[in-house]
């Protein structure tokens, strides 16, 4: 009910706040102070970036706008000229514009022109017409070299070193599986993002488990007709990858659709390497090689209707759909303790036939009026796995069958989304509240059936497992944001009531919770001078173990190495801090804070079975914090460089076998990003990455480096883009880990992917669009000077 009367009260005061503005302005070279004439300047919503209107400059460089309100923003985009982004706030009398190139004679060292900037503490980079990225092939690549964001050899994305964020389209929550956003932002070329925001410290305005948030803004269509662009890239080496999107969009003054599809196809390989061994027990020693042959197929389409100037709704559906066929091999040479002796060599296939389904839908609604606004974002997903699998383990000198077991699984997992935000405009501060309420089923069944001593292969109850997982959540939070001169203040919190049960159906065993949270945050942002930023901000979040962590099945690395999970998992909750500082483009953060009851797995070896088990438990809690910095410089000038320095402290109380462990680890990240604009419209792009030894209170990580080389080049007016690159040209990336506790057991294991690549890339955009013709206008000025 006190929801209910909020959004009265909210509608209500939506028709008292400020009327729409009009404003004029003027635009003119930062350097030569000339006028600009036939400069794009549109103003454009805030929350989805749907342009509103959009005049051109005359010939004395003035240009009037109306429907100027708290939600928009205004972009002054020109050839030749860096574009520039104003909040209303902001003054429009005289506005310059800075050129896109420099022409000096002399060799100095002096900071490039802002491509990146602070929006309440997050930092946001341009990515269309930044140079940085212009060799890069896809979005992966341009998060790669962002700012606080990592990406690992399968291409799942970190922030601040092992938290997964949650990826956002133009402020909206992306509801696809993790298979599925990949292939999504390998789609992406970067000429089609206008930038990325990074949120390593979400409000309470976003859910609990969003410990980070990456908000991806894309590059619209504002003119009437309809524009494509074709995106092909192709990898080669031991790892064999052929991408392919199509964007198509048309605009009419009523309605804007969006069609996309894809077709991709690989053939990727993996090794993994293990030993293992306890104190007066066998040394034995694993090697596996797999080779995967996959094929992705996705399509999506999406119309966005404006209603009238206050309202519009949108849809958007999508389908992806892929196969993959893994065959994975292994052996396992144990000896004695002392390696004298052999006690046995086996070797093992493992076949696997993989589908995926994966469908979406996705529907939104705006209305905004004055200072009041109004959204709603529903979502829904339906994802089926499918999986077959055969384990064959064979004497490896006699060829003797030992054992054979088969798998058939089956996943489905639905999740169904529903939110609502209402803010309202009073004098110089801004409130607002929403709700949320989420539903999410999954069912997983998997069977083994394993070969008997009469070569019939028999029901394996041991092995097999039917497991289901429901959870409800609903949320609701309120913000207050204040702006008092040059300082910014905001303040919320949020509530979120989760009620889950999972069901080991095979075990008879049923754990059903629910529990009540509330999560404060607070920020606040000081602007000295365009130059000068400091930003501070606090948050308080909760994450849920997911449902593989939940799920109490075995997932195999080999015969005898495999995990499994823990139905009696409990959430974390963290707490942290953040403090940030740019002064033009060098950006400096300190991030702190502890989470307690950290979710992680530990190995438990079995002596007599030779079985290494990797677990799901609870740790008590774990202290962190990083210290990061970025900075580009601009030696000469065709050459740039862009780097990153990021040191990391973690401390782990760390129970295990009747043992506690605390230790203190201490690590860094270096990025070096160089960029060369050479002759002819040539960019060269040499990118370097080094991560220190690090590691947690069981293991230790060894130090490992990537180095990358590409090449870029425009054609025809900019309608075809090509590049060619090499990703990790010494191979050197692969993850080395050793149990740090010999007096336990020595365990020490690596994995290699083959991400040494060579990547040939070519885009190509078409299509015809007009302004529209109120879109044209003159200045009052200009009609009377003819």
């Amino acid at each position: 009910m006190n929801i209910k009367l909020w959004v009265l009260l909210l509608l209500f005061l939506g028709y008292f706040g400020k009327a729409q503005e009009t404003v004029k302005g003027k635009v003119q070279d930062s350097e030569t102070k000339n006028v600009i004439s036939q400069a794009e300047v549109s103003v454009l919503n805030k929350s989805d970036r749907q342009m509103i209107q959009k005049v051109l400059s005359d010939s004395s460089g003035l240009f009037q706008l109306t429907n100027i309100s708290v939600n928009t923003y205004i972009l002054i985009r020109k050839d030749g000229y860096q574009t520039r982004e104003l909040d209303k706030t902001e003054d429009f009398s005289l506005i310059e514009l800075e050129p896109a190139t420099e022409n000096i004679s002399e060799v100095v060292i002096r900071s490039t022109a802002r491509s990146i900037k602070l929006n309440d503490g997050n930092i946001v980079m341009s990515v269309s017409g930044n140079k940085d990225f212009k060799t890069s092939a896809n979005l992966l690549e341009v998060l790669r070299k962002t700012p606080g964001v990592s990406i690992d050899q399968e291409g799942s994305i970190f922030m601040g070193g092992r938290i997964t964020p949650a990826i956002f389209i133009d402020g909206k929550p992306v509801a696809m599986s993790s298979q599925e956003l990949q292939s999504y932002l390998r789609s992406l070329p970067p000429e089609m993002v206008e930038s990325v925001e990074v949120n390593a410290n979400p409000s309470s305005k976003y859910d609990a488990e969003f410990k980070g948030i990456i908000d991806i803004r894309l590059k619209r269509n504002g003119n009437l007709g309809w524009k494509g662009n074709y995106s092909g890239n192709t990898y080669v080496n031991k790892y064999s990858y052929r991408e392919n999107s199509l964007n198509l969009s048309y605009n009419t003054e009523k309605i804007a659709y969006s069609f996309q599809s894809g077709y991709n196809n690989r053939i990727s390989t993996y090794r993994y390497h293990a030993l293992q061994k306890l104190a007066n027990t066998n040394v034995m020693r694993t090697n596996t090689y797999q080779e995967d042959e996959g094929k992705v197929y996705s399509i999506q389409t999406g119309a966005d209707f404006r209603l009238n100037d206050k309202s519009r709704v949108g849809l958007n559906v999508r389908g992806n759909f892929r196969t993959s066929d893994r065959i994975r091999s292994g052996s396992l040479y144990t000896t004695n303790k002392d390696e004298s002796q052999l006690i046995f060599n086996t070797e093992s296939e493992n076949p696997t036939d993989y589908s995926q389904e994966n469908y979406g839908l996705n529907t939104d609604y705006s209305f905004q009026n004055k200072g009041f606004k109004l959204n709603f974002l529903g979502n829904y997903l339906s994802v089926k796995n499918k999986q077959k699998d055969d384990f064959i383990n064979r004497d490896k000198p006699t060829t003797e069958l030992l054992s054979y077991w088969k798998s058939d699984l089956l996943n489905k997992i639905d999740i169904q989304t529903a939110q609502i935000d209402v803010s309202q405009k009073i004098g110089n501060a801004d409130i607002e509240a929403g709700i949320k309420y989420s539903h999410s089923t999954t069912h997983n069944n998997i069977r083994y059936d394993t070969l008997s001593v009469n070569d019939r292969f028999v029901f394996d109850p041991e092995r097999s497992n039917m497991f289901s997982y429901q959870e409800k959540i609903w949320a609701g939070y309120v913000s207050y944001r204040q702006k008092l001169g040059k300082l910014q203040i905001n303040g919320g919190l949020r509530f979120e009531n989760t009620g889950s049960i999972s069901d080991a159906v095979t075990k008879d065993s049923v754990v059903s919770r629910n529990y009540l949270e509330w999560l404060p945050s607070f920020s606040t942002a000081y602007t000295f001078n365009k130059s000068n930023e400091l930003s501070l901000s606090y948050s308080r979040k909760m994450t849920r173990p997911v449902f593989s962590q939940l799920n109490p099945f075995r997932v195999y690395f080999s015969p005898l190495n495999y995990w499994i999970g823990n139905p009696y998992l409990q959430p974390s909750f963290t707490s942290q801090i953040k403090l940030t500082y740019r002064y033009k483009s060098w950006v400096t953060s300190f991030t702190a804070g502890k989470e307690k009851d950290v979710m992680t797995r530990y190995p438990l070896y079995n002596p007599k079975t030779n079985v290494l088990e990797y677990l799901g438990t609870n740790l008590p809690y774990r202290k962190f914090a990083s210290l990061e910095t970025s900075f580009p410089m601009k030696v000469t000038r065709w050459w740039n460089i862009n780097s990153q320095i990021t040191g990391y402290y973690n401390d782990e109380f760390r129970p295990y076998l009747d043992e506690v462990f605390a230790l203190k680890v201490y690590n860094y990240e270096i990025r070096i990003n160089q960029v060369f604009s050479l002759p002819r419209g040539y960019t060269v792009n040499l990118f370097a990455n080094y991560e220190s030894k690090t590691g947690n209170s069981l293991y230790i990580i060894k130090p490992r480096y990537t180095v990358d080389l590409s090449v870029q080049k425009s054609w025809f007016n900019n309608t075809l883009n090509t590049k060619i690159g090499y990703n990790n040209i010494f191979d050197s990336y692969d993850q080395q880990l050793e149990f740090r506790h010999k007096q336990i057991m020595d365990n020490r294991l690596t994995h290699w992917w083959d991400s040494s690549r060579l990547v040939v890339s070519v885009g190509y955009s078409f299509g015809s669009s007009k302004y529209q013709v109120k879109e044209l206008q003159k200045m009052e000025e200009e009609n009377r000077a003819r």
